[in-house]
């Protein structure tokens, strides 16, 4: 699926992560801001990119800004992003959950 407009989902607030998804044309293009990256990064963009598949969005650029979020949290925020990025909102895609 293509994306169809720049979406954002969460807060910068302790404890949530911001997600910020724009097409792309390259793959997936991550912009990391964390304080953990070093140890949670490749977590942070695993879980990301496992929801942009379950989309079947092949190209994105992603721009992250993480306070401290949980796995949980991570996946609903770039639930959230994709289905605004994808204009589903409406008609969210259950089975992904």
């Amino acid at each position: 699926m293509e994306i169809k407009q720049t979406a954002m989902a969460g807060t910068l607030e302790s404890s949530d992560i911001q997600i910020i998804l724009r097409a792309g044309t390259n793959g997936y293009e991550f912009e990391l801001e964390s304080d953990v990256a070093k140890q949670f990064g490749d977590q942070i963009k695993a879980t990301i990119t496992n929801v942009l598949q379950a989309y079947a969005i092949e190209n994105a650029q992603i721009s992250v800004v993480d306070k401290g979020a949980l796995d949980l949290v991570i996946k609903a925020r770039a639930l959230t992003a994709v289905q605004r990025a994808l204009a589903i909102v409406d008609t969210p895609n259950w089975e992904v959950m």
